[in-house]
């Protein structure tokens, strides 16, 4: 039997242009389904947002998301801050997507992607357990802690 785990994150009206984000990042495969697809009268207001979105990688990178009726302040749904303070992260934030890659080149290019109008809460570089470690938070709310594994 096998399992497999997929980050799923809850947006405020702006889930097509996080996902296309990461799709432009990641690569892969990209699914948008619109509430307008499965039902919804079109003029219904919010009809046009994601219900159903998924970027999938074959090197098996997987996020999906979607919008949540009615919100349409953007954003990421229980986002927070997060920072560095007194040699120690501090958060708001229920949850950090992580993401490891065996090596620092491949992982430099998603850090570059991710880091386009991103908050940089640490810099990719080397630490004392990984030889590239780096935590940002991107332009939609979400943190991402990428390493090299």
């Amino acid at each position: 039997m096998t399992i497999q785990t997929t980050t799923h994150l809850n947006f405020r009206g702006d889930a097509r242009e996080a996902l296309e984000f990461y799709h432009s990042v990641f690569g892969g495969h990209l699914v948008l389904t619109t509430y307008a697809e499965v039902g919804m009268p079109a003029e219904v207001p919010g009809s046009d947002k994601i219900v159903f979105g998924l970027v999938a990688g074959a090197d098996g990178f997987r996020v999906m998301g979607y919008d949540v009726p009615g919100a349409t302040d953007g954003g990421l749904v229980g986002g927070g801050a997060t920072r560095r303070e007194n040699h120690t992260t501090v958060t708001e934030q229920a949850l950090f997507v992580s993401i490891g890659s065996d090596s620092l080149e491949e992982l430099q290019g998603y850090w570059d992607g991710l880091a386009v109008d991103a908050n940089v809460v640490e810099p990719l570089a080397a630490s004392s357990w990984s030889a590239g470690f780096g935590m940002l938070t991107d332009r939609f709310g979400v943190t991402w802690s990428v390493s090299v594994s």
